[in-house]
């Protein structure tokens, strides 16, 4: 059975308060795109996992999709599997590709093998695995608290919009990323700013990370300013960095404007 696990992007991002557990509390509107990963489950004589495409480090141990398999198998007779995934979301990029990856794992695996789990249990099962995981399951534009991983909804007519993510082969760890953000409470709230006027978010729809990676890697805060010069009404870097993003009220190719080393997506918000 094969799935297209997508990414999604962020807008806005406000870094609330350190938790006492040593992650973060925030907020942000999670916003589905459709860059995807394919992600092939068959049954399968032993359990095993590979990849093709972009390269994806660590250890099988550390690896996601079979986090997700194993989430499942301490409650469910699973048979062995047998997964591949093309690797096409850049990793370090804030788009949670890998998140997005585990999400569509237990998806895939319910429809497969017909646990019949519903959307919340789903979400149950795979919050665990990571902060943004469960956004997945459901792939429709929230408000985002506390570690990322529960939702609320959001009034948010972005549809038809054109969007481009531009990658610049930077890969931005979560660790790294935290290690220069000083937490605080903003003056209006992501979801406030959000269900406004799209044309007042370049003034007021921040993502905290950008105060402390712009300086340490210009070239993402050029990424930002080229986009806005080529028309875009809302441009930031999305998550932890380092994709960044422009939307444009009509369709708009950007490619050009970019090094040839940079991996650009472009594509039609559908929500």
């Amino acid at each position: 059975m094969v799935s297209f696990p997508n990414a999604k992007i962020n807008l806005g991002l406000d870094i609330i308060e350190k938790r006492p557990d040593g992650f973060h509390n925030i907020e942000s509107c999670f916003y589905p795109v459709q860059w995807c990963d394919a992600l092939e489950i068959i049954p399968s004589e032993k359990l095993t996992f590979n990849s093709s495409g972009i390269e994806i480090p660590g250890n099988l141990e550390s690896n996601l999709c079979l986090k997700a398999y194993n989430v499942l198998k301490k409650d469910f007779d699973l048979p062995p599997v047998n997964i591949h995934l093309l690797k096409n979301i850049p990793i370090g990029a804030g788009m949670g590709g890998g998140s997005s990856d585990a999400a569509f794992t237990i998806k895939t695996l319910n429809e497969l093998f017909e646990l019949n789990l519903s959307s919340i249990q789903i979400e149950d099962y795979i919050r665990p695995v990571g902060s943004d995981c469960a956004f997945f399951v459901n792939n429709q534009p929230v408000i985002a608290y506390k570690k990322g991983d529960e939702f609320e909804q959001v009034n948010l007519r972005l549809k038809n919009h054109s969007i481009s993510i531009v990658y610049p082969q930077l890969n931005i760890s979560t660790k790294e990323a935290y290690s220069g953000v000083v937490p605080k409470k903003p003056l209006h709230t992501i979801k406030d700013i959000i269900q406004g006027d799209i044309h007042d978010w370049k003034e007021l729809l921040k993502n905290d990370f950008e105060t402390s990676l712009f300086p340490k890697y210009p070239l993402l805060k050029d990424i930002k300013e080229t986009l806005y010069l080529a028309g875009a009404i809302y441009a930031s870097m999305t998550g932890s960095g380092s994709a960044v993003y422009g939307i444009f009220s009509e369709k708009k190719s950007v490619r050009s404007l970019f090094s040839k080393e940079y991996n650009v997506w472009e594509g039609t918000l559908e929500h």
